[in-house]
C-alpha cells in the first residue's frame, strides 16, 4: 500500500470510529434525558405522596406511605441508572475526542492537539528538544496516547535512553502485536484520560503501601496492642450471650465495653494519623483499577507483553482485584465518620483495630508490589503509543539492529517522522563507518537541519522499539549527541558561543563514555561555532571533527563553509553530500525552490545574494554576483 493510499485508509478508519462515537453519544444523550424526566416525575410522586399524607383524605395513611416508598425506590433506581447512562454519554464523547486527535495525527495538525509534557527532568536532557523529541512539533507529542503518569515518563524515557539491542526486539515483536488491537489501544488510552484528568499523586501512597506497617509490625508495642483488642473484642462478644440469656447481670458485663473504649481511645491518635494516611492516598490508587482491568482482560502471545501482564499479576490474584479488595477495606473504616456508629462498634468489638489489621495485612501482602503494577502499566501504554504508530504509518519499517559489524546507519527512503506524508521527502543514506562522516552542504532552506533532525527522531524511534520512517534502516547500538539548536543563557551568564562550546564538550564526553561501553556515539551538528570568525571556526570544527573520529563516532555535520571540504586533515574521512535549489523568473518576481533531494558531493551553489536581492536590498554587484551564479546553477542542473 502507498503512502497516499495508507494515509486514506487510516483517514478512513478513524472518521468511521468517530462517527460511530458521536452516533453513540447521541444515543446515550437522548437516553439521559429520559431518566431526567422519570426521576422528575418519581420526585413528584414522592412529593405528592407526603403532601397527601400531610393534608389527610379519604386514602389511607398507609396507602400514602407505601406510595411514598415505592417513588422512593423508583428514583433510587433511576438515579443509580442516569448515573452510569451519564458516565456511558462521558465515554463516547471521550472516544469521539480519540479519533479527532489519531486523525490530526496522520495529518500532523498540532494545533488540533493538545498539549503534552513529559516530566521536566526528561525535557531537559540535553539536545532532546533541539532534535524533536519534546515540544509542541515533538515524537512525545505524536506519541500522544500515554497519559498516565507512569505511561508519560516510560515513553520519554524511551525516546531519551536507547534500550538494548535484545531489548529492542522484544518491543518491537511486542508493538507488532498491538498494531492492529485499535479497539483494545483506545480502551486502554480512555482509562489512562480519565487517570490523567485525577491527576493522581502516587508518591504519596507508594509511601504508605512499602513503608512499615504499625500494628502487624513484628515488633513492639503496635503489635501487643493488636493480640489484645482481639482477645478483648473475642470476649466481649463471647459473653454477650450470658447477659442476653443468662445470670450474668448487665452492669458487670458494661464493664468490658466500657474497657474496650477505654484501650481504644488511648491508641486513637496513632491509628486515626494511620487511617488518614492510607485513606486519603488509596484514591490515587482507585484511579487505575480500570486501567488494570483493561489490560487484565487481553490475552498477549509476544514475550514481553506477557511478561507485563505476569508483573501485574501474583499468586493468582490480579491487580484491579488487589485494588477492589482494598476499596472494600477501606469502605469498613468509613464508620468512623459516624460518631454514635463508631463509638458502639469500638465499645463492642474494638472495629478499628480489626480494620486497620486487614490494611495493613494489604500493606503487606500487595502494597511492595503496586509499584511494579504501575511500572507495568507504564510499559504497556508506552509500546500501545508507538504501536499507534506502526498502525497509522503501515508503509513504514522495523530497522534492524546490527552487532558485531562495523557500525554504520544506513537507510532507504528516510524521511522526517514529524513532517505529513503527503509533504515528506525521502532520502538514502549512510553514516559510517567509523573513521567517517556524513558532510552535508546546500544553501539556506535546502534541508540540511531536516535531515538531521529526521536522522535523530528516527534513531530515538528504533532504539526506543518503535517504527522508523524508511523502507529500510538498520543501525549498531548507538548513543545520541546533537548541536543543533543552541541558545544564548543570558540568566547565566552563558553567550551563544560559549554555550555552543559546553554542548560540544558534552558531546565529546558522550563519545567517551560510548566507547567505553561498547556503544557508538552518533554525532549531529547543524552550523556549529556560528559565534566566531570563519578562519577560527574552521579550525576549531576541524579540532571537534577529529576528536570524535578519534573516538570511532559516527554521524553528520551541516555548514555552509564550503573549505570545510578541503581540510587536509578531514578530506579521507568526509563523505560530502549536498543539497541544490532553483530560480524562476527574475527581479523581484524571482522564486526560489527546493525539491530536499541529497545528493553526492558538496554544493556547487549558494543563494545569499540571491535572497538579498529577493528581498530588495541587492546593489549592483551583489546582483552581477547573482547572475554569474545563477549561471553556475543552470550550469550544474544540465
Amino acid at each position: 500500500m502507498g503512502r497516499w493510499e495508507r494515509g486514506i485508509e487510516g483517514v478512513r478508519v478513524y472518521t468511521e470510529r468517530l462517527a460511530a462515537a458521536r452516533t453513540h453519544e447521541k444515543a446515550l444523550a437522548r437516553i439521559s434525558l429520559r431518566y431526567s424526566i422519570a426521576r422528575l416525575v418519581a420526585g413528584l410522586a414522592i412529593a405528592g405522596s407526603l403532601l397527601g399524607l400531610l393534608i389527610g383524605s379519604s386514602v389511607s395513611n398507609t396507602t400514602w406511605l407505601l406510595a411514598a416508598g415505592i417513588a422512593l425506590v423508583g428514583f433510587v433506581i433511576l438515579l443509580i441508572g442516569h448515573d452510569r447512562a451519564i458516565k456511558a454519554e462521558r465515554r463516547a464523547a471521550e472516544m469521539a475526542k480519540i479519533q479527532q486527535e489519531a486523525l490530526a495525527r496522520l495529518r500532523r495538525d498540532w494545533s488540533a492537539l493538545p498539549p503534552r509534557t513529559a516530566p521536566a527532568s526528561l525535557e531537559r536532557s540535553a539536545g532532546a528538544r533541539e532534535v524533536g523529541l519534546f515540544g509542541d512539533a515533538s515524537l512525545f507529542r505524536l506519541l500522544s496516547t500515554a497519559h498516565t503518569p507512569p505511561g508519560r515518563t516510560t515513553l520519554a524515557s524511551w525516546l531519551v535512553q536507547g534500550a538494548s539491542p535484545r531489548e529492542i526486539r522484544e518491543r518491537q515483536v511486542a508493538v507488532r502485536e498491538l498494531a492492529p488491537a485499535l479497539d483494545f489501544r483506545q480502551d486502554l488510552e480512555l482509562t489512562g484520560r480519565d487517570i490523567a484528568r485525577a491527576e493522581p499523586d502516587i508518591d504519596r501512597f507508594l509511601a504508605w503501601a512499602e513503608g512499615e506497617p504499625w500494628l502487624l509490625s513484628a515488633q513492639g508495642r503496635a503489635g501487643v496492642r493488636l493480640v489484645a483488642a482481639r482477645a478483648l473484642a473475642l470476649l466481649t462478644l463471647a459473653t454477650l450471650p450470658f447477659v442476653m440469656f443468662g445470670p450474668l447481670p448487665f452492669s458487670a458485663w458494661a464493664i468490658l465495653p466500657l474497657i474496650n473504649f477505654a484501650f481504644g481511645h488511648l491508641a486513637a491518635g496513632r491509628m486515626a494519623d494511620s487511617f488518614d494516611r492510607v485513606s486519603a492516598r488509596s484514591r490515587e490508587l482507585f484511579a487505575y483499577s480500570s486501567a488494570f482491568a483493561v489490560f487484565e482482560r487481553t490475552r498477549f502471545e509476544s514475550p514481553k507483553l506477557t511478561e507485563l501482564a505476569a508483573a501485574a499479576t501474583a499468586e493468582g490474584k490480579s491487580a484491579s482485584a488487589e485494588i477492589d479488595l482494598l476499596r472494600r477495606r477501606i469502605d469498613l473504616s468509613e464508620s468512623r465518620r459516624s460518631e454514635p456508629i463508631h463509638f458502639f462498634l469500638q465499645s463492642l468489638c474494638l472495629w478499628d483495630f480489626h480494620v486497620l489489621a486487614t490494611l495493613e495485612r494489604w500493606q503487606l501482602d500487595a502494597g511492595r508490589r503496586v509499584r511494579g503494577w504501575l511500572l507495568a502499566l507504564g510499559e504497556l501504554e508506552a509500546l500501545a503509543a508507538l504501536a499507534g504508530l506502526a498502525h497509522d504509518e503501515s508503509d513504514w519499517t522495523f530497522p534492524a539492529i546490527e552487532e558485531g559489524v562495523p557500525p554504520r546507519l544506513v537507510a532507504t527512503a528516510l524521511g522526517h517522522p514529524l513532517i505529513a506524508s503527503d509533504s515528506r521527502v525521502a532520502n538514502d543514506l549512510q553514516i559510517g563507518p567509523p573513521g567517517t562522516f556524513l558532510l552535508v552542504t546546500g544553501s539556506n532552506m535546502s534541508g540540511k537541519s531536516t535531515l538531521l533532525r529526521a536522522i535523530a527522531t528516527n534513531v530515538a524511534l528504533a532504539q526506543a522499539g518503535g517504527p522508523c520512517c524508511a523502507r529500510e534502516m538498520s543501525l549498531p547500538p548507538l548513543d545520541l549527541g546533537a548541536s543543533l539548536s543552541v541558545e544564548d543563557s543570558l540568566a547565566d551568564g552563558v553567550s551563544f558561543f560559549l554555550a555552543e562550546l559546553k554542548r560540544l564538550r558534552a558531546i565529546v564526553d558522550a563519545a567517551e563514555s560510548a566507547q567505553g561501553s561498547g556503544r557508538t556515539l552518533l554525532f549531529l551538528l547543524d552550523e556549529i561555532l556560528r559565534g566566531t570568525n570563519s578562519a577560527e571556526r574552521r579550525i576549531a570544527v576541524r579540532e571537534v571533527l577529529l576528536r570524535l573520529l578519534n573516538l570511532d563516532a559516527i554521524g553528520a555535520i551541516s555548514s555552509h563553509d564550503l573549505a570545510l571540504a578541503e581540510v587536509p586533515e578531514l578530506l579521507e574521512a568526509l563523505v560530502p553530500v549536498h543539497f541544490r535549489e532553483s530560480f524562476e523568473g527574475e527581479g523581484s518576481e524571482r522564486r526560489m525552490t527546493f525539491d530536499y533531494r541529497l545528493r553526492p558531493g558538496v554544493a556547487p551553489t549558494t543563494n545569499a545574494l540571491v535572497l538579498l536581492e529577493m528581498v530588495g536590498l541587492g546593489s549592483a554587484e551583489s546582483r552581477e554576483a547573482t547572475r554569474c551564479n545563477s549561471s553556475s546553477t543552470l550550469s550544474n542542473y544540465l
